[in-house]
Parts: structure tokens; sequence; C-alpha cells
């Protein structure tokens, strides 16, 4: 979500993201609630979140400056990204890791499972 986007929506609005932490601009929502564009923002998804949760980092200075800036904001609630925990993920995770192990120790794996390379030139083309 671009500056422009946040730019045309409703003064004071509520923007909730748990889909991807890349669809918002975070710099874009700093400036946005900076403003008083953005009224309240709730994230489940981080774009830069790999390095800032699921471990203990009380201990720590968080080193993503606009990931703190971000969290000083009252308005704005961000959660660690959980959707891929219920126990309907988990369980429909494990059954494709089964199905596909499975395939493949019967040497019948899937299409969709298939890496092929195409459009590669012969060995004595590529030196």
């Amino acid at each position: 979500m671009s500056a422009a986007a946040l730019a045309a929506m409703k003064p004071d609005v509520m923007l909730i993201n748990t889909s991807r932490g890349a669809v918002i601009d975070t710099r874009a929502l700093i400036a946005a609630l900076k403003q008083g564009r953005v009224g309240s923002v709730g994230l489940d998804v981080y774009e830069e979140e790999g390095d800032l949760f699921f471990k203990d980092l009380s201990a720590e200075v968080v080193q993503d400056d606009v990931f703190v800036r971000l969290m000083s904001f009252p308005s704005v609630l961000i959660t660690a990204h959980q959707g891929f925990f219920t126990r309907e993920a988990c369980t429909a995770i494990a059954q494709t890791t089964i199905t596909n192990v499975s395939d493949f120790e019967r040497g019948t794996p899937s299409a969709a499972n298939l890496v092929t390379i195409r459009h590669i030139a012969p060995a004595a083309a590529r030196c």
C-alpha cells in the first residue's frame, strides 16, 4: 500500500494487515500516522519480521528503526504472524508433506512438485 493509496483513504481509517508485510509501505504508513490520516493500525505481519519474532529479544536493542518507530504509536498493535499455527494449517501441511514423501518413495511425485529446467543451452554453447 503506497503513500498515494493511504492518502486516498478516509481520515482516521483503521488499517488491518494479516496477509503479507510487503503489502504496506511501512515508511508511508508511518507518515500517514504522523499526519493523522491513519487512525489505528493492526499488523499480524511485518516485512522484516524474521529477526524480530519467535525469540526472546527482551535483553537486546531492537536494530530495526522503522519497526521501533511504528511501535511508538499508541494506536498501533503488532503481533507475530500466527496464521500457519492453526490446527487446520498444521494438519494440512503435515498431510501434504506425508503425501509428497510417499509419492516420491513410490517414484510417482506429483507434477506440481517437479522442477523442470528449460531453455538451457548445451554445455558447449555456454563456454
